[in-house]
């Protein structure tokens, strides 16, 4: 199943939002108890002060409670404009002097003589604020308690609390917002030496095994310290590698060498017809070991080089014309026309020379053994975009159905035979390593069939 991937920065700015948010919740919570409980103090404050205002309004004229009520304590309540008020004016006998006489507490109003009791509570279908307030009466003509009580519906003090709400809201949301992108700058600056570390490896030729010196922190050194490891091993196993194909090359070519020199020289003329079936099968197969060993050491020759050689600009003309020099040998049948053209403009491509030239040597060597009767042509034709080496010969071919699978290893381009090997397989693999491909075109009545090795030509901007 197909996971994307999540850079360090995405990770660090996702976790650090989920730490700003949460904060945020805990600060807007906060906020909006502190606001609530705030907006409280201050409209119980004016209830409180028209309470004390109305208490004082109190007096025993003639022996008589009566109760003057102040317009400053009205005026006082008037403050919060939405609201609306509701008071009760209770004697020393628990009759009512003024005001709404249905407005009773659910208190006993002995327990606000210590001092003013505030509490909530619904009157008429509505929300109230509710203070109950007690004044002592010491009159020889009446004494006792008598108390006041005033409700204020809470639609002022819950809209101040929402405006506050609302402004610290904004106010976090702003401050957790410069946060959150005060941090993405800074993580984004304190991962750059994670970046210049990726570009550095970016940037190094598939030749330089050397060990990295860059300068990170000290988080990042045992992973530099892991590369540098890593290459250093990896510089032993090239080098091992090397001496490997260089010493197979030769303890593997020399005997081989020998061999096919020893059967050469075995006289045929005194042995019998079956014995010379036998040497010429012997000589056949050693012949055919020989091929088979160089094209071996061939392959990882060209494996190695496309894995560490720099590739540079390569006349394709003078590399075609190496390789057919080298692959057309001194003993071919005379019977056998062989032709070499090219164009005469400059055919540039980007490759290594070494590598092209042994595919393009394997191609031609290949058509010689397999496919030539008695005509052999070698072509460089040059197109808008591409670099053609062309092989064309005058044998029977290699089925259609079958080029899928010859330019794979071990697989053989000789119909009706066992024999296998990898010289188209070599070539192949040359051309995609250069940007390019190995085809085929099938024979008809004016050419035989052709094997092309494609390149794309040098760009000018490319060195």
């Amino acid at each position: 199943m197909y996971r994307p991937e999540s850079s360090l920065f995405s990770r660090l700015l996702l976790r650090v939002a989920i730490v700003l948010t949460v904060g945020a919740a805990i600060l807007m919570s906060a906020a909006w108890l502190y606001v609530r409980t705030a907006a409280d103090e201050a409209y119980d404050r004016l209830l409180q002060g028209a309470a004390l205002q109305m208490l004082e309004g109190l007096t025993v004229e003639d022996g008589k409670l009566v109760v003057n009520l102040p317009s400053s304590a009205f005026e006082l309540l008037g403050l919060a404009g939405r609201d609306r008020i509701f008071y009760r004016v209770i004697d020393a006998g628990g009759r009512t002097m003024t005001g709404y006489e249905d407005l009773t507490p659910d208190i006993d109003l002995a327990g606000a003589r210590p001092g003013p009791v505030l509490i909530n509570m619904r009157y008429r279908g509505e929300p109230l604020r509710v203070i109950v307030a007690g004044k002592a009466i010491s009159d020889p003509s009446t004494s006792g308690w008598a108390h006041v009580v005033i409700g204020q519906t809470t639609q002022a003090r819950q809209a101040l609390a929402s405006e506050l709400s609302t402004r610290a809201l904004a106010l976090v949301a702003a401050m957790s917002a410069l946060a959150l992108a005060g941090t993405a700058l800074a993580i984004r600056y304190s991962l750059r030496p994670v970046s210049a570390l990726g570009e550095t490896l970016v940037a190094r030729d598939p030749q330089d095994l050397t060990p990295l010196a860059v300068d990170v922190p000290r988080e990042l050194s045992p992973f530099v310290s892991s590369i540098n490891h890593f290459v250093r091993r990896l510089d032993e196993r090239v080098k091992l590698l090397q001496r490997f194909i260089a010493d197979s090359a030769h303890q593997i070519r020399t005997p081989l060498t020998a061999l096919s020199a020893q059967v050469s020289l075995i006289d045929e003329s005194n042995l019998p017809e079956s014995d010379r079936r036998h040497l010429e099968r012997v000589r056949n197969r050693a012949g055919e070991l020989a091929r088979f060993t160089n094209q071996l050491l061939n392959h990882a020759m060209v494996i190695h080089r496309f894995d560490s050689a720099q590739l540079a600009p390569l006349d394709l003309t003078r590399v075609a014309r190496k390789a057919f020099r080298a692959a057309i040998p001194i003993t071919i049948d005379p019977d056998i026309v062989v032709s070499f053209e090219a164009p005469d403009e400059d055919v540039v491509v980007l490759g290594d020379e070494l590598s092209l030239r042994e595919a393009i040597v394997n191609v031609i060597d290949n058509s010689l053994r397999h496919g030539t009767v008695s005509r052999l042509e070698v072509r460089v034709v040059h197109t808008p975009e591409f670099g053609l080496v062309e092989v064309e010969d005058d044998g029977p071919g290699i089925p259609e159905a079958d080029w899928g699978q010859v330019t794979r290893r071990f697989v053989t381009s000789k119909s009706g035979e066992g024999s296998a090997g990898l010289g188209f397989a070599i070539s192949s693999e040359v051309a995609a390593a250069l940007g390019g491909e190995l085809s085929f075109r099938s024979r008809n009545e004016e050419h035989g069939f052709t094997v092309v090795l494609k390149l794309p030509l040098r760009s000018k901007g490319k060195s």
